[in-house]
Parts: structure tokens; C-alpha cells; sequence
């Protein structure tokens, strides 16, 4: 069996799925992928057993040669910009094979959306026969592009939730001895990240209600960083660095303006963390229970921010640590066995 990935920016998670997907069955597995985001630098460690192609060095005629080469039973794309990949995508649907189609989008009713769902089989289903979303929140644009439920998958992105859920297990009788009084952000230092409102929030709390409590921040971006000296900057992080971040603080936040799923929601969940997030973060529709395991607030509100960060801080570091504990029960709703498990299901009725 032979699948190929039409790919975005690769990612250390997507490479924990793929490579759990190569380990179920006996599957030839092929990538094209684009450069990586500059303010992103992952170094990957790429698996001997999966053959990558970088996009740039493909045109539209070569990627048809690939593809045709390869001659896969099931492709997935990135979403449907790259028109290449819609190239490729629109002939093997031709051929009858599998074509999944990914994407985060929620419905908003955009003019934008109301034309593709009104166009949806021209454009959508002569290239895809099946779409893959993250979760819920996305489940009504599907719909309304006139993908079947059966037609419909659903966790198309899960943490590398082995490595995530073992920091847990290594670190939780130290937090349940001591609970860290640290707030962690992990993210893009962009407006749409909320960054700039998590900087005011804290501060006017530790201003108005000085506390023990400390900001970690991991990431880089065009924002520059606030000076405080309860706000402390590591930049970027690779992923296997990220022991220590997790072992010294306590709540993660994420508090986005825009943020249709949220990966690194599903990864502090599985390292057992409280977790605080806008209402915009799609991921808390499957790993934050309001008032059990975080706390979800109005995205933009500051000031709820800041009542929420007060909240979190005031608590007993015994209720913290309980709230820890369910949200690493909730984690493994999805995780990389459970995503090859969606695309092994879909080649199982391939081969029918």
C-alpha cells in the first residue's frame, strides 16, 4: 500500500503521526512538504522508513510525475492553495483513490465560504472524496460543503502525545509536592496570539495583587518582548528541549484572537496541565472542560483575562494539580494511533 502527503510546513507532531502510521501496517509513505517557517526552525529527525520531497523543487508537471510514479492508494492534501496539489489531487480522483482533503477552517459565513460551499461540487469533490478536520468546531463548514458524514474524519492533528503524556508521568509527585507558580506561553510572537493582552493581564495582576506567580514565554515573532521581572523570554524551543519547561511551570495559556485548533493546547493538556484559552482556540472544544481542567475566556477581554489569571493564582495548589490530572485524562481523545487508525480505516475500504 502506497500513500502520499501533499504537505504544508512539516511539523514535529505531523512527524510522530506518520511515523506511528508506518509501524501499523506494511505502507510505502511519501511526502512532499514546504520550507519551513523561518520563525519555526524545527530540526527534524526524519525517519529512515518515509521518503521526502521538498515542494520547491517540483513544478506542476514534475508533481504529476511523482505522483503518477508513485502511483499512491490514497492521497492527502494540505488544504486546496497549492493549486499543484489540486493538479494531482484532481486526476487520482478521476481514478477513483481516496482523496482526503485537510483543513482547520471554521464556519464564519464569509462571502468567501458562502461561495465555495454554494460551488463546493465543481470545486471541492471533483478534487477530494473525503475531508479531514481536527474537530467540532469545524464539523459545519464541512458539512455545508457537501461532505457526507461518512465522508467526514475527524482529529486530523494530535500532539506527539507519547512523549507529552510521559513528562506527566515524570513529573507529577514533584508538582504534586510543589506546584509551580509559573505561567507558560508557547507560541508566535504575532497580535493574533493574544500575546500583547496575556503581557497586560499579568502585569496589572501582579501590580494591583503582587503575587509569587511568574510568565514563561517560548517563541519568537515581530512583538517585540515586554521588560518585567516576573515575564521571562526563552525564544523558540525545539520540542525535544521541552522537558524543562514542563517539569518548572504549572498553567498553560493560550489566549488567541485567532486560532482554529491549537495544537500545543492537546500537548499541556497531555503533560498535565491546567489549561487557560480564549474562546476563539478550537482544541478547548476537545481538551478543556470549563471549570474542571482550565478555565476558557473571551478572547480580547483583558480584563477577563487578567480575572481569570487571578482566579488560577488564588486556587490551592492541591485543586491546581487535580485539574492537571484531568486534563491528561482527556489527551488521548486523539493521538497519533488514533489518527493512523482514521486513515487505515479509509484504505481498509479501498481495498473492499
Amino acid at each position: 500500500m502506497k500513500v502520499l502527503f501533499l504537505y504544508t510546513e512539516l511539523s514535529a507532531y505531523f512527524l510522530s503521526c506518520l511515523e506511528n502510521f508506518s509501524k501499523k501496517k506494511d505502507i510505502e509513505i511519501h511526502v512532499v512538504h514546504w520550507a519551513q517557517n523561518r520563525e519555526a526552525p524545527f530540526r527534524f529527525t526524519f525517519p529512515n522508513t518515509i521518503q521526502f520531497y521538498k515542494r520547491a523543487e517540483f513544478d506542476t508537471a514534475r508533481l504529476s510525475i511523482l505522483a503518477n510514479n508513485i502511483s499512491p492508494d490514497l492521497i492527502y492534501s494540505s488544504g486546496w492553495k497549492d493549486k499543484s496539489y489540486l493538479s494531482v489531487c484532481g486526476k487520482f480522483r478521476k481514478k477513483n483513490i481516496p482523496v482526503i482533503v485537510g483543513f482547520d477552517n471554521k464556519w464564519t459565513g464569509s462571502l468567501k465560504q458562502i461561495a465555495g460551499s454554494l460551488l463546493s461540487k465543481k470545486i471541492i469533490h471533483k478534487n477530494f472524496s473525503h475531508c479531514w478536520i481536527p474537530g467540532n468546531p469545524q464539523l459545519e463548514f464541512a458539512r455545508r460543503l457537501k461532505f457526507s458524514d461518512n465522508a467526514i474524519l475527524q482529529g486530523c492533528y494530535s500532539c506527539d502525545h507519547e512523549f507529552f503524556y510521559a513528562r506527566y508521568l515524570e513529573f507529577k509527585y514533584a508538582k504534586k509536592k510543589k506546584f509551580p507558580h509559573r505561567f507558560i506561553f508557547t507560541g508566535r510572537y504575532y497580535e493574533f496570539k493574544g500575546i500583547k493582552d496575556l503581557w497586560q493581564a499579568f502585569t496589572e495582576f501582579q501590580k494591583e495583587s503582587p503575587n509569587d506567580w511568574e510568565l514563561w514565554c517560548l517563541g519568537t515573532g515581530d512583538i517585540k518582548p515586554i521588560v518585567h521581572p516576573k515575564i521571562k523570554h526563552f525564544g523558540f524551543v525545539q520540542p525535544k528541549d521541552m522537558a524543562k519547561f514542563i517539569c518548572d511551570t504549572g498553567v498553560y495559556v493560550l489566549p488567541s484572537h485567532f486560532e482554529p485548533w491549537g495544537v500545543a493546547v492537546h500537548e499541556f493538556a497531555s503533560a498535565g496541565f491546567p489549561i487557560i484559552c480564549s474562546h476563539e482556540v478550537g482544541a478547548a472544544s476537545a481538551f478543556v472542560k470549563n471549570g474542571e481542567n482550565g478555565i476558557v475566556f473571551s478572547s480580547g477581554r483583558v480584563d477577563e483575562l487578567k480575572k481569570t489569571l487571578k482566579a488560577i493564582a488564588s486556587m490551592p495548589d492541591e485543586k491546581l494539580f487535580t485539574m492537571g490530572e484531568k486534563s491528561a485524562l482527556l489527551s488521548d481523545k486523539i493521538t497519533p494511533s488514533k489518527w493512523a487508525d482514521t486513515l487505515l480505516s479509509v484504505l481498509n475500504k479501498k481495498l473492499r
